[in-house]
């Protein structure tokens, strides 16, 4: 699927902001907004809740990058527990096993980026 965020030869490109992109929920009360989503590229900003966390996976082929906007988030990657701050970032490799952690009283916002997307590439952890 194309968005009207990934510029297409002979027309304009399109400004996108959280109001005009596609948006979801996941989890628990949790928010994610479709930036740019292509066949090589996924940029989702998403926003966590309080006190929420994803399910333990991994991704087969898609390469990660979190980068926090707002707040802190806890990153657990395989055995290591990362505490990331607004300005900071962390790149996931394919097969690494990961979950991403609100673990405070405040939402956060951060920026998912996956090359391929990672949709319809995830494995749950057992």
């Amino acid at each position: 699927m194309t968005l009207p965020s990934v510029h297409n030869p002979g027309t304009p490109p399109a400004v996108v902001d959280r109001q005009s992109a596609q948006h979801y929920t996941w989890g628990d009360g949790n928010d994610g907004w479709h930036l740019s989503r292509s066949s090589d590229l996924s940029i989702i900003y998403e926003r966590m809740a309080p006190n929420t966390q994803e399910i333990s996976h991994h991704h087969e082929r898609a390469t990660q990058y979190f980068h926090v906007i707002e707040g802190v988030l806890t990153m657990c990657v395989g055995d290591d527990r990362l505490v990331l701050h607004a300005g900071q970032g962390v790149s996931i490799l394919p097969g690494a096993r990961h979950q991403a952690r609100n673990e405070t009283n405040a939402a956060i916002e951060f920026l998912v980026v996956s090359a391929p997307p990672s949709h319809g590439d995830r494995v749950n952890a057992d």
